[in-house]
């Protein structure tokens, strides 16, 4: 019979240890493995907090933080399933309807209940979501929308939907993570538990000061240890005896500490309970070692060799989130992690983007010089010799990150990588040499500069962002529309050829047909480029783009700004200028004045009115009457062929016998 040896016993040990910490301690924290969606071995802690009693309720609290579009009691309630009174009650709001401060944290009482099954029931406040665009993940919803209050994993094993397969006008069960007390922290007097949304500069000090409860409370209530680092898209859950009230700023003086569940319990009461407890635990923890070494007995009778059992807290992307906080907001789905070691320690990536440290940023920025600055919050950065631009933004840049990171086109911005740091999202791109179209058209840093954008630099311009367009409206899955382009988004790289920059606001369209209808109350761009339809009655179609191109075919023919003039003195429109142009008697000599004079006659005139005629047809009020990006794209191929064998000295020795026949004449 086989011996049962040292290494066993202590095997059996170390599980019985483990066993002791959930005993005596409450709810394992997260620990940012909700952003590793695919991994099993992490259900048992990013599915929920784990219940005891399945049909057992309890009154809980969460907290969210305001940002549109829930921004208000109302349009919050809707989002979290929860009472629109409550939540104007508990927050002093002055109605169910008024905007709340964007980031202002509110409480948000909810009711939570034990569901699942005995052998595996979480508690959770259900809500649902109606998804909103095709393209949500289980991901985005939950990190993005619900700011962490579920996991992908929770709603993932709550819903029928496959993470690819989630579409417009689905709705999905949310399971929102809260808790009631255990049996210790009831006895101790704790009430209720609020489960408290973290963000970068959080720690567990500043929450237990904020709601004056004592922070070992906290630390044994999520089983941390006082240097264990919490991460933003987390929660944690805080014991309280009594109802929360609205948070105070963090500039506000905190509520008085209350004296809830001190560290060191006085009088000889406390301490006589603390006793108890230690020996009820010492009493099960026998009871389950000596059941425990019984089956294990038994077990490895049975078994000529112990199989070798997973490493259960050193795989690599716990321990790599933890290296910094630069780590911890991962767009859209984190599915494809693949990590590997370098001298500046671990590096993760998502699909083809790089997540970087900000201590990298401020090296490859010389910590953001005003040299080094290109335009804006644009810095120019060199990242192991490679040149790349690092653009800082605040708010929710997810949807351009999961945009970016679907698309492969050479006339379409690189994103390589992000960092989120205090607030901050630092997007990384490929680098165009070149700068925008607007600095070479409009700039005044080198007024001379636009002499060599010549003509056919400017086609080539032309097709490419036209190609780009096509690639977007037809052949992305799903399509897509840019919804602001202009010149300062086209950058032209070291050999002057066209990549479209900012999808800030590009959307996704339904209809691959270019016929599909959106509406929206929220109309966003910059006056000049906006279609009529749009700025009248919101309305989006692939269309949008198309009139947009025509406005900038129109810009690198003329030199001129999409918009001139002023309110008082009068605006005009490029867009409309090209019809009094076109139209009515001396069409030649109106259109060479009409002509950018840095080309200085240099470009076949006749081409030159052909661009002219289509960007005509790009900019006419009537959507339907508008070209598709494909006819565009098609009638640009024409014109930029036409141009291989076009040399510029032939309209100069043509320009040159026009005048001498005028002379003769």
């Amino acid at each position: 019979m086989e011996t049962f040896s040292p290494c066993k016993l202590i095997f059996c040990i170390s599980i019985l240890l483990h066993v002791s910490v959930l005993i005596h301690g409450q709810q394992p924290y997260v620990n940012n493995r909700q952003l590793d969606c695919d991994n099993s071995a992490y259900n048992n802690i990013t599915r929920g907090f784990v219940c005891s009693s399945v049909g057992s309720s309890c009154q809980s609290y969460v907290t969210f933080r305001s940002i549109s579009p829930y921004n208000s009691a109302v349009s919050i309630a809707y989002l979290l399933s929860a009472q629109a009174d409550s939540i104007v009650s508990i927050n002093q709001l002055t109605s169910a309807t008024a905007t709340v401060p964007t980031n202002e944290m509110l409480i948000i009482p909810v009711n939570c209940s034990c569901s699942g099954t005995n052998q595996s029931s979480y508690y959770q406040h259900n809500a649902t979501y109606n998804v909103i665009v095709t393209g949500e993940t289980y991901f985005s919803v939950s990190n993005n929308t619900y700011q962490g209050l579920t996991t992908c994993q929770a709603m993932m094993a709550q819903n029928v939907y496959g993470e690819k397969n989630i579409t417009e006008g689905d709705i999905l069960t949310v399971p929102i993570r809260c808790a009631c007390p255990s049996t210790s922290q009831a006895a101790s007097g704790v009430k209720y538990l609020l489960n408290f949304l973290i963000t970068w500069g959080d720690s567990i000090s500043a929450i237990a000061k904020n709601f004056g409860v004592d922070q070992q409370s906290i630390l044994d209530a999520n089983e941390l240890s006082a240097d264990q680092v919490i991460f933003p898209f987390t929660t944690v859950l805080v014991p309280l005896t009594t109802e929360p009230t609205k948070i105070e700023s963090p500039v506000a003086s905190p509520p008085a500490p209350s004296p809830q569940i001190p560290t060191s319990p006085p009088g000889e009461s406390s301490s006589s309970k603390k006793w108890v407890y230690v020996g009820v635990g010492i009493g099960v923890g026998l009871l389950l070692l000596i059941a425990l070494l019984a089956f294990l007995f038994c077990f490895f009778r049975r078994q000529s060799k112990e199989p070798k059992s997973k490493p259960s807290s050193s795989s690599p992307r716990p321990k790599m989130v933890s290296e910094s906080t630069d780590y911890t907001a991962l767009p859209e789905n984190s599915k494809s992690w693949s990590t590997s070691v370098s001298s500046q320690g671990f590096r993760s990536t998502v699909e083809s983007l790089t997540i970087y440290k900000f201590q990298d940023l401020e090296t490859a920025t010389g910590n953001f010089s005003e040299e080094n600055r290109i335009k804006g919050s644009v810095y120019r950065g060199s990242f192991k010799g490679d040149a790349a631009a690092v653009k800082v933004m605040k708010g929710d840049v997810s949807s351009e990150i999961n945009i970016l990171k679907k698309i492969n086109h050479g006339n379409i911005i690189r994103l390589s990588g992000f960092c989120v740091h205090q607030g901050n999202t630092y997007l990384i791109y490929e680098c165009a040499d070149n700068g925008s179209l607007d600095d070479w058209l409009h700039g005044s840093k080198n007024q001379a500069a636009s002499a060599t954008l010549d003509w056919k630099k400017r086609v080539q311009i032309a097709y490419d962002v036209a190609n780009a367009l096509n690639y977007l409206h037809k052949y992305t899955i799903p399509p897509y529309i840019h919804k602001n382009l202009k010149s300062s988004n086209i950058l032209l790289d070291a050999d002057f050829r066209a990549k479209i920059a900012n999808f800030g606001l590009a959307r996704s369209v339904d209809d691959q047909e270019e016929g599909g209808m959106q509406l929206t109350r929220h109309v966003i761009g910059t006056h000049g480029y906006l279609a009529p339809e749009y700025i009248e009655n919101g309305v989006i179609t692939a269309k949008l783009d198309v009139f947009a191109f025509g406005v900038v075919l129109l810009e690198l023919l003329s030199g001129r700004e999409a918009l001139t003039g002023d309110k008082d003195k009068g605006e005009e429109l490029l867009s409309a200028s090209i019809n009094k142009v076109l139209e009515g008697d001396n069409v030649r000599e109106k259109f060479r004045g009409f002509m950018d004079p840095c080309l200085r006659n240099e470009y076949p005139l006749d081409l030159a009115f052909s661009v002219a005629q289509l960007a005509k047809n790009c900019v006419v009020h009537d959507l339907n009457s508008r070209p598709s990006m494909v006819e565009v794209f098609i009638t640009l191929s024409k014109i930029l062929s036409s141009l291989l064998d076009w040399d510029p000295s032939d309209e100069l020795y043509r320009s040159m016998s026009q005048g001498s026949v005028r002379d003769r004449k």
